[in-house]
C-alpha cells in the first residue's frame, strides 16, 4: 500500500467518515487531499496572503528596488515549498512536480505585492 493511500485510509477512519473543511485540512499536517484542485487552491491562497503581508512589511520597511523584490520572491517561493514538501508531505509528482507547485499563483501574488509595496513606497 502506498503512503498516500494509507494516509487516505487513516484519515477517513480518524474523521469517522466526516469531511473536513479545506482550511482545516490546510492547517493539519496529516490531511489527505482527495481532490488535486483543492490543494492547489490552498497553495494559491496561502501565496496571496504571504504577498499581502510582505507587501505591507516591505512598504513600511526601507526595503526598496531589486533587493526587496528578490527577497520577496525567495521568501514567497521558499515558504510555500516548505509547506507542501515538509508540512503537508505530499507527492509533488501527483501535482505536476515541484516546479508546478512552486509557481502556482506566483504572478498573481507578485501583482498584489507590487500594488501594496509601491503604494507604501510613494
Amino acid at each position: 500500500m502506498t503512503s498516500s493511500a494509507k494516509r487516505k485510509e487513516d484519515s477517513h477512519l480518524a474523521n469517522g467518515g466526516v469531511k473536513q473543511s479545506t482550511w482545516t485540512k490546510a492547517l493539519n499536517s496529516s490531511a489527505v487531499w482527495e481532490e488535486k484542485d483543492e490543494f492547489l487552491d490552498v497553495v494559491y491562497w496561502f501565496r496571496q496572503i504571504i504577498a499581502i503581508i510582505l507587501g505591507v512589511i516591505w512598504g513600511i520597511a526601507p526595503l526598496k528596488g531589486f533587493l526587496g523584490i528578490a527577497i520577496f520572491c525567495i521568501i514567497n517561493a521558499g515558504v510555500l515549498y516548505v509547506y507542501f514538501s515538509s508540512f503537508q508531505q505530499i507527492d509533488e509528482e501527483e501535482y505536476g512536480g515541484t516546479w508546478e507547485l512552486t509557481k502556482e499563483g506566483f504572478m498573481t501574488s507578485f501583482g498584489y505585492f507590487g500594488i501594496i509595496f509601491f503604494h507604501y513606497d510613494l
